[in-house]
């Protein structure tokens, strides 16, 4: 597609991972190869893969998780235009979130970008980090 950086997860159930992606955090299937387990999703200008392991290929090596939850030690974050439909959508299904919501500002050199996000945990364990933009304002000292 367009982004210059799409992650790929390996994931235990892709048709499992769709679902929570698309109906429930909104996300577009671009489009699937069902044979191999494999989508591609789109969220505004933010674009990912899924991949079940074992169909299709599967990057193995050492490189697959070996437990849930899977992709320790890395989170995704992904700009959004507004966290709360996300937010009504995975209380409707009672799915619980890592980090609850906070306003967030991060110093950027002379500025700060202010953040509203919270951190959700996909099926597999992925940590997706949803946004919107506060805006900026100065650094403080």
């Amino acid at each position: 597609m367009s982004n210059a950086l799409v992650p790929e997860f390996a994931v235990s159930d892709w048709r499992r991972s769709k679902a929570f992606y698309c109906d429930v955090l909104g996300f577009d299937c671009a489009y699937a190869r069902a044979e191999e387990g494999f989508c591609y999703l789109r969220l505004g200008d933010a674009e990912l893969m899924i991949d079940q392991i074992g169909l299709g290929r599967t990057f193995d090596g050492g490189h697959l998780p070996q437990s849930h939850p899977f992709g320790r030690g890395l989170n995704v974050q992904i700009r959004v235009t507004a966290i709360a439909p996300m937010l009504a959508a995975l209380e409707r299904i009672g799915h619980s979130l890592f980090l609850e919501v906070e306003e967030k500002w991060y110093r950027t050199g002379a500025e700060e970008a202010g953040n509203r996000q919270f951190v959700v945990a996909d099926p597999d364990g992925y940590l997706l980090r949803f946004y919107e933009e506060l805006g900026s304002r100065p650094a403080r000292a």
